[in-house]
Parts: structure tokens; sequence; C-alpha cells
């Protein structure tokens, strides 16, 4: 036996799972709430002894870790054009596992300013400019930065042309910067890997330190990641796979939703490309690994998010009960986040909440299409990923997983196609694969050295619940 241990740091529970490299097979996982206010060694030994009751005590030859504790990777992103650099800057930041609190487009304010300041980022990514080309922009944000009190490092990744001019700038003022190639150096062109590979040395260096991940320093052998980056890292091992063929072959083009207590991730696996003949892409071009994070609806602490989002109607209406009712129940959780769906009434709140927070976070994430009109006669225009060929969908959650084969079709059949809403791209038909062990983060982790082993277990474990309906 090869015993392996993934350490996630969540800012709840601290979660860990044990592999056997030799037998390619998960051994056991645990969890514990994340004391990441006094020292976060003991809520991992918590979680190390009720996972060591399950699997007896193992000789771990290698242990690593991601974290989403003490608020994840926060970061905000400033470029030129909204559609163009800031939307590259978006996806850039949220592509390395961060938490995007704001963009923002054209010149910051003195509003800006003191929004940043209030906000706080981990790390403030500043882009702007295709390479030679508008230089005033993101030379002018650079000077509105310096002056903004905080210990906040600036990821500079625009118009290489400015780029040193902005580091000096910064550097002068007392912040840490660092430069990295542009995030769209032409026209339409993304080039979001660089500042990822350098918003993931910046988390490594400084983060970790800054959110008293360190004092587990000594218990991890090896990488530690944003949760959301590692969870990625997995999808897209199973989408990709290996190998063309075989055991290495992966699962093909795939999407996975992540309904949490206070936001709900969407992931998807695809071109995205257009599947309807005459049709033309607006926009940048989409990453086939992509990510986005709604904020603003949770189970817990964003519940008001999804029913605002939704519409108290269509939360009622799915619950089963009076609008009445549902602001009391939805008073109930927010002002209790730590309560469970403990009664029949609640139960169904949950299941219509998670019902709808995956229905709008796809709405959100897929793409849309309009008819448009050309010298050539009709044709449609294409913003985002078109998803209507993805056929499976990842779900994972503690609101999701928990619930019965049935429950979870109903719930992840919101993030199929709506007749309601005829110009969306998202997926027709789906089958349904659970995490139910919760070990996507540790499989991200593990495909980083061993992706052979991380994407057999994934095969083995992701349980198929069916088609989503």
């Amino acid at each position: 036996m090869n015993p392996i241990l993934m350490i996630d740091f969540g800012s709840t529970n601290t979660k860990v799972t044990a592999v056997d490299l030799d037998g390619e097979k998960l051994l056991g996982t645990a969890a514990s709430y994340t004391t990441v206010q006094t020292d976060i060694n003991d809520g991992l030994e918590n979680a190390l002894k009720k996972l060591e009751a399950k699997t007896g005590k193992l000789d771990y030859t290698a242990r690593y870790a991601c974290s989403s504790a003490a608020g994840g990777l926060r970061m905000i992103a400033s470029g030129l054009v909204p559609e163009l650099t800031a939307e590259a800057a978006r996806q850039a930041a949220l592509g390395a596992g961060a938490k995007v609190l704001k963009t923002y487009a054209y010149e910051l304010t003195e509003d800006d300013a003191e929004e940043i300041q209030r906000l706080a980022p981990d790390i403030f990514l500043l882009t702007g400019g295709t390479d030679g080309g508008n230089k005033d922009n993101i030379l002018q944000n650079a000077k509105v930065l310096a002056g903004i009190e905080g210990t906040f490092p600036v990821l500079i990744a625009g118009n290489r042309a400015a780029a040193r001019t902005c580091e000096k700038i910064l550097t002068e003022a007392g912040k840490q910067v660092i430069v990295c190639e542009n995030v769209m150096p032409k026209f339409n062109e993304l080039n979001i890997q660089p500042a990822q590979d350098k918003i993931r040395e910046i988390f490594l260096d400084r983060i970790i330190k800054a959110k008293g991940l360190s004092q587990a320093s000594q218990l991890i052998s090896g990488i530690m990641m944003p949760t959301p980056a590692a969870v990625l890292a997995a999808m897209e091992l199973l989408s990709r796979g290996t190998e063309d063929f075989g055991e290495g072959k992966g699962l093909g083009e795939l999407a996975a939703v992540d309904v949490g207590g206070a936001t709900t991730d969407i992931y998807s696996m695809t071109d995205g490309a257009p599947e309807r003949p005459n049709t033309i892409i607006k926009g940048l071009p989409e990453p086939y690994a992509k990510r986005t994070v709604e904020g603003d609806i949770g189970m817990r602490y964003s519940a008001a998010g999804i029913v605002e989002a939704a519409g108290l109607g269509a939360v009622s209406s799915l619950a089963g009960l009076d609008e009445d009712r549902t602001l009391e129940l939805l008073d109930e959780i927010t002002n209790d986040t730590s309560r469970m769906p403990d009664t029949p009434e609640l139960e169904a709140f949950d299941k219509a909440l998670a019902s709808m927070a995956i229905k709008v976070g796809m709405s959100r994430h897929a793409g849309t299409f309009e008819k448009v009109y050309t010298p050539m006669g009709e044709a449609y225009a294409q913003v985002g990923k078109d998803l209507s060929r993805v056929d499976k969908i990842i779900i994972t959650g503690g609101s999701l997983i928990h619930n019965t084969p049935e429950a979870v079709r109903a719930i992840a059949a919101h993030a199929l196609y709506d007749i309601n809403q005829p110009s969306s791209l998202k997926p027709q038909n789906a089958q349904v694969l659970v995490d139910k062990e919760y070990i996507l983060s540790a499989m991200g982790l593990l495909s980083q050295y061993h992706p052979e082993t991380a994407l057999k277990i994934m095969k083995k474990e992701l349980v198929s619940y069916g088609t989503a309906k």
C-alpha cells in the first residue's frame, strides 16, 4: 500500500481524503470544523482522527493541500473595456480559483479607490490595453492604486508598453508588484495562463501566511492552491482524460455545479462552439475549462439572493408553500445559517432553493444567442459558450449530495434548457453524476502528481443517478 493524504481547508470544514496509489482506490474521507480562528492544526487533527477511525493508522508518503479558508482567495480586477480586457482579467482570476469581489472597467474613480480600500482584496489584477495599444488607462489606474492604503500585492498583466512604468509607480508607493504577460496581447486573443500561474505563486508565497495557513506547513509535503482551482483541475482531467483511448480516456464534455452556503460555483468543460449553422461569435473566445462564481446565491448566507434572483413566487411554488411562509423560513435560515432541513417544510424549501440556485447559476454561466440580419441574410449571434451538447452534469456540495437520487435528478434538471428562456444555450439533456464522497478537490490535488490515479478514482467514485428530470 502507498497511502497519500489530501487536505482541503474549507471555510467551514477541513476535509481529508486518503487514497492508495498502489491500489488506485479511495481509502476514506472525513471532515471536522476548520479552526482558522485559533490553530488550524486543531481542526486538521480532529479530521485525521475521524479518518483514522475508518481506515486504521496509515503512514502517508505524501500530503497535499488546498484551501478556501478565511474567505478563500479574494481578488479585484480592472481593465479597459468591459467586454474585453476587463472580462479577460475576470476570467483569469476565476480560473485561478479566486473569488472576484469586483471588476472595474475604464479609469478608476475616487469612489472606486475608496471601495477597493474597504474591500481589502488579497490580490489586485491590473490589466488594460493590448500590447502597443492604449497606455493611458492602465497608467492612470496604477496611479490611483498607488494612493490606496493596503498591503495587497498588485499583479500587472496589461499592455507591455506600459507595464514597467506601472511597476515603477506602484513600487515607489510601497506596493508589492509582480509583472507578467498581458491577458489580452492582441484584440480578442486571450492569454490568461501566465496570470493564473502568477496568482498561484502569490497565493503560495503570501496569502497562505496572511491567513494563518502556514501553521500547517510542517504537515504538508506539497502544493497549496485555492480549493476552486483544485476542483477545476479535477473537472478538466475528468473531461479530457490522460489518453485518447482505454482507461485514460476522459468523459468528454461536461458541466458541474457546486451549491454552497454562500456561493454557487458552475464549471463547464467544452469549447462551447456554436451548434447552429450561420452563427457568429461575439465577444472574447471562451476557455475550454471555465468557472464562474455566483456570489449572491447560496443555501444559507446568500439564500435571500436566490429568492431575489429567481423570484419569490417561483421559489414558493416549487416548495409548495405560500409566500408568507416562504419568507418566514428564509428569515429562519438567514438568522441561523447552521440550521439543517429538519422539518418537511424546510426540506421542501431547501430543495427549492437548490433548484433555483442551479437554474440561475447555469443561466448566467451558459451562453446566449439572438437573431441578427446581415447582408447575407438571417444569422445568429452567440455570446458565451453553447452548452447544448453537454450531456453530463457533476453534482457536488452538501446541500445536494445528501438528497435521494430522485430529488437530485429533479434539482439537477434545473440546469437544463428551459423553454421560458429560449435564447439560453444550457444543456438539453444530461446524465447526473454525484460526488457522494466529496472528493473532487482532493482529486484535483492528486492530479498534479498522479493524474492517471486521480482519473481512475473519479470514474469509480462518481455515482450515476440517471438522467436529470
